[in-house]
């Protein structure tokens, strides 16, 4: 057992943030962050992960797989497909920015050394726009979240592989201070992200199970049937700091950049699923 490990399972995976005598390179975290997952739910295959609560709760697990059947991000697929097909009005097209097709959410989040910070898809897709001289896109629902959910089906079967470039401490740092942000208590309840999707991940809050973090990152956009329609991941980390009372950053701060590089990183090897339907 390494000592990260050794940490979250002595201190409780919600300490790691308060025990910085135990330094720990990132391979190190994410190798005990995945192992964790696995010896806490051991009934669960890795691959599984990707699948939200629905890796643990079989009852909703059949709820889930009904409506995939008939999925209800189906529209924003065609809406998506739509936005990626029309040209801008200088003729030009997001094909013209993303030479590589729709299916590349699998390249983002990543470390742009150049301008030195996160570039996430989303972010990507408003500085296209904005450079062709279109208006960017609200960040947390409606068309980015139907261009979203059109990109990450194109990119389904894809391998999670964030990198942090060794040769640039300001990406470490970024992702440190996602980790940072993952793991501080805040707002008027005291929680963190951990203290819910980690430590008492499979335990019942209200009505709901809290669903493990491994493969939180996977499959957003969402269709919430809660939300009634399609959302961002930074729309979920809004509404997760406003559960417990916190003041949410914007979509697409610099803070939610570096949390998604962290959490996407602790996903590396999980196939993308993308757009996923939850309640």
């Amino acid at each position: 057992m390494n000592k990260t490990l050794t940490t979250i399972t002595a201190l409780g995976i919600g300490c790691l943030v308060a025990a910085p005598l135990i330094a720990s390179t990132p391979a190190e975290d994410q190798a005990a962050w995945q192992a964790y997952f696995q010896e806490r739910f051991p009934q669960v295959p890795k691959d599984d992960f990707v699948n939200g609560v629905y890796c643990i709760d079989p009852v909703g697990r059949e709820n889930w797989e009904a409506i995939e059947e008939f999925p209800p991000y189906e529209t924003a697929l065609s809406e998506g497909e739509e936005m990626w097909n029309t040209p801008f009005a200088n003729g030009k097209s997001y094909a013209d920015c993303f030479p590589d097709g729709p299916g590349i959410e699998s390249k983002y989040p990543h470390w742009d050394k150049e301008r030195g910070m996160v570039v996430t898809l989303p972010l990507a897709i408003n500085e296209c726009r904005e450079a062709n001289g279109e208006k960017p896109l609200k960040y947390k629902k409606g068309p980015i979240a139907n261009l979203l959910a059109y990109m990450a089906y194109e990119s389904r079967g894809q391998v999670v592989n964030v990198e942090i470039p060794a040769d640039d401490p300001r990406a470490l740092a970024a992702y440190e201070a996602g980790k940072q942000f993952y793991f501080a208590r805040r707002g008027q309840l005291n929680f963190s992200c951990a203290s819910c999707h980690v430590a008492n991940s499979g335990t019942t809050l209200r009505t709901e199970i809290l669903s493990p973090a491994l493969g939180h990152t996977t499959h957003f956009p969402v269709y919430r049937s809660k939300w009634g329609e399609m959302g961002t991941l930074h729309r979920r980390f809004s509404g997760c700091n406003s559960q417990v009372r916190a003041k949410p950053f914007e979509a697409q701060s610099e803070e939610f950049r570096n949390l998604e590089y962290f959490l996407t990183y602790m996903n590396n090897g999980l196939e993308l699923n993308g757009p996923g339907a939850r309640k």
